[in-house]
């Protein structure tokens, strides 16, 4: 039998919107991925995008497929009527993420300049979802005509078995062999050996049993009586060596899917507000995260993002679970809980691996397995191990959680140790980064912005490592003082106070350093020579964020984060108008990233500046109205607000959902409100609590604070906003501060 899987031809041309940078990857936009209205479907390992046809095309984008633990198990799967491409009439993904819906129609069928067939006689409906390694669909077909048709339903398939990276541009010199196809009357399966020597098989099952079954292609000729249904199901399975799982009927999975999309962290605690557009918002948000938990081995823990971030990411999971913890603290004992397992234990240039550190990235597939890629588990992030001490101490106080804490407690004071031994290896204060692998094959910038030009000096030249960033040292300042009342917490109020007088200590010498009376705000960085890098970056934005900003600097930060220079009108840049190297279709470096304001945001209300958190919610909220499926990006381009009423510019290539975008309306909506919860004392406090001009309520509907719950009401009046107790179980107190 003559072997039909193979790469499409489209991958040499796509691989060209691919560029490589310093050994680091980026996707090139050469044809906008952003004008594609993707339509993204996800559970657990299992991730799927497709057009808005509901296909996997072959040529275009290469971010189409479906992906099983790294490898894309379908390249390609395109329906056609007579064919022909149907009529696209409406593609929607269900609000809760649950499955795509897509209405087609046949098009015009003109025999000899006649028209044989009119447009719109026939109507398929494809419903589209996943579960744990497959996707179930179901083609609903039906003759509106008045007299019986013949009609062919065909789908062409195939499965290149390329691995992430391969996706996004990572070029091969040598690849695994694709295996003979196997066939029988309804089942095509399609497999390739890897060089990890894993044998990875596509398994497409169809029923009924199709007309014309080849290596690449399907067929159903059917005779539609009019008003009458036909019912289509095709089941792909993705299977790695032994495993199958035995085939399952598409009503019972349709059932388990119902039952699953009710369940998960975030379905407890509601938010209603007076706007039926941002409760549209909050909705999107809430089935985004929601989607990238569940099905996941982790429990609980978000992956980062669709297509290329379909994984766990330290630094994303981290932030994405401080966004939600007021809500939904489960995601916080999830991340921390898996962190704590995955934490290196020894030295590993390669990895960039140190005892302590907390994870960076993990791979699953093909090329991390054989170490083409340096991320099967990777460990290449200089805050994410400051993060998980803050995330703990956050964690513990919304909680209370004694024995989760104590159960994590080595790692914790493992995390601790490396800031100090590995983190600040001249023993300056500071912790700082270099990249170590000798391959360079890992990241060269190792804080949130990892571009490999989003660290230079005023004039543009790039600053040389080792690097200390502004952000990292009030990192380290919030990971002290939560390690601090950690301790106290465990009774040891030496080490407490020892580790709040570090703290102290850094503040003092962090202010010394990095503040810039020129720019008024902190500088990006300090490079090798411990020269500042004065740049307007957000990244001074998150001084506020735990309390290392000194409050006779909070004034003049603030007028410069919120200055039109850094403050686009959607939120704030990550560069400053007038810096050399200020581009706002950048990654890095003059765009708008919604986690990013969401972490300024809360800063600013810690310092009393609940207004501007709010300006900056409005902004992230109008944005959201303007994207598909009003889904805040990973990031938006960095053009400042148009008064002609346009939206925001697309960042081509963002991912969406990402995880701590979704997350930051949530932060944002609790920074504006000025909560605060306290388990140990049973209180939930809200500060100087304001609204958004866009609302004027807002509704919290089973808040828990561990066994006691609230329904709480936000309603804007001449004097302010008041807070009311519509409903309270169990001993908790409101209290509302000015």
């Amino acid at each position: 039998m003559t072997n039909n899987v193979v790469r499409d031809d489209a991958m040499n041309d796509s691989a060209k919107d691919i560029l490589q940078v310093e050994d680091q990857y980026y996707v090139r936009a050469i044809s906008s991925f952003a004008d594609d209205r993707t339509r993204v479907l996800k559970y657990g390992k299992t991730f799927a995008v497709f057009n808005r046809f509901g296909d996997l095309e072959a040529l275009g984008p290469m971010q189409f497929g479906l992906f099983y633990a790294e490898t894309r198990h379908l390249s390609r799967f395109t329906l056609r009527l007579n064919g022909r491409e149907a009529m696209l009439l409406s593609s929607t993904i269900r609000d809760d993420n649950g499955f795509l819906a897509v209405d087609l129609s046949n098009v015009d069928n003109l025999v000899d300049g006649k028209i044989e067939l009119a447009r719109g006689t026939i109507h398929l409906f494809r419903c589209k979802f996943l579960d744990e390694a497959g996707c179930h669909e179901q083609i609903r077909v039906i003759n509106y005509g008045m007299e019986t048709l013949e009609a062919a339903i065909s789908v062409r398939f195939a499965a290149d078995f390329a691995d992430i990276f391969e996706v996004r541009g990572t070029a091969r010199v040598h690849r695994g062999e694709n295996l003979p196809s196997r066939l029988s009357r309804d089942e095509v399966v399609l497999g390739y050996r890897g060089l990890d020597n894993v044998e990875r098989r596509t398994r497409l099952q169809f029923a009924p049993v199709p007309g014309l079954l080849t290596e690449s292609h399907a067929q159903f000729d059917l005779t539609l009586e009019p008003k009458k249904e036909t019912l289509l199901n095709i089941t792909v399975q993705c299977e790695q060596d032994a495993e199958r799982k035995p085939a399952v009927l598409y009503s019972t999975a349709f059932q388990g899917l119902r039952e699953r999309v009710r369940s998960g962290p975030l379905r407890e605690c509601k938010i209603i507000t007076s706007s039926q557009r941002f409760n549209a918002c909050l909705a999107r948000c809430e089935a985004d995260l929601s989607m990238l938990i569940e099905g996941n081995p982790e429990k609980n823990y978000p992956y980062a993002g669709v297509p290329w971030f379909s994984t766990v990411f330290g630094r994303d999971g981290i932030i994405t679970a401080l966004e939600c913890l007021w809500l939904a603290p489960e995601i916080a004992r999830g991340v921390l809980g898996y962190l704590a397992e995955a934490q290196a234990s020894e030295e590993d240039e390669v990895r960039d691996a140190e005892p302590g550190k907390i994870l960076h990235e993990m791979r699953r597939g093909e090329m991390a397995a054989l170490h083409e890629v340096p991320f099967g588990k990777y460990y290449g992030s200089v805050d994410a191990t400051p993060l998980f001490l803050i995330l703990a101490g956050a964690y513990y106080a919304r909680t209370g959680d004694r024995d989760f804490i104590a159960s994590i407690w080595n790692n914790i004071e493992a995390a601790l140790k490396w800031i100090n031994v590995y983190g600040d290896v001249d023993g300056d204060g500071f912790v700082e980064y270099a990249q170590k692998s000798a391959k360079g094959k890992g990241l060269s910038q190792q804080g949130w912005k990892d571009s490999y030009d989003s660290v230079f000096h005023s004039d543009g030249k790039l600053a040389e490592a080792p690097i200390a960033l502004c952000e990292v040292q009030s990192y380290v300042y919030g990971a002290k003082r939560a390690v601090a009342l950690l301790a106290e917490a465990r009774g040891d109020a030496v080490r407490g106070k020892s580790l709040r007088g570090e703290a102290e200590a850094l503040k003092n010498k962090f202010d010394a350093a990095f503040w810039s009376e020129e720019l008024g705000l902190y500088a990006l960085a300090l490079d090798g020579n411990k020269k500042p890098c004065e740049v307007r970056a957000s990244n001074a934005g998150h001084a506020f964020f735990t309390g290392i900003a000194g409050r006779e600097r909070a004034a003049a930060l603030t007028q410069t984060l919120m200055s039109a220079e850094m403050f686009s009108g959607w939120g704030v840049r990550t560069l400053g108008t007038s810096e050399a190297r200020y581009n706002p279709m950048s990654y890095h470096n003059g765009s708008v990233w919604p986690h990013d304001n969401a972490l300024i945001g809360l800063g600013l209300s810690l310092y009393g500046g609940q207004e501007h958190a709010a300006r900056i919610l409005s902004g992230m909220f109008d944005a959201s109205l303007q994207f598909d499926l009003h889904r805040l990006p990973e990031l938006f381009c960095g053009f400042h607000r148009r008064a002609d009423g346009n939206g925001p510019t697309h960042y081509p290539v963002a991912c969406a959902p990402q995880a701590w975008a979704s997350g930051a309306i949530y932060l944002l909506l609790s920074a504006c409100m000025g909560m605060n919860i306290c388990a140990a004392t049973k209180t939930i406090t809200f500060s100087n609590p304001i609204l958004p001009e866009n609302l004027d309520e807002v509704r919290l509907e089973r808040l828990r604070v561990g066994d006691a719950s609230v329904d709480l009401l936000f309603n804007r009046h001449s004097q302010g906003i008041a807070v009311e107790v519509l409903k309270k179980d169990g001993e908790l107190e409101i209290v509302k501060s000015i």
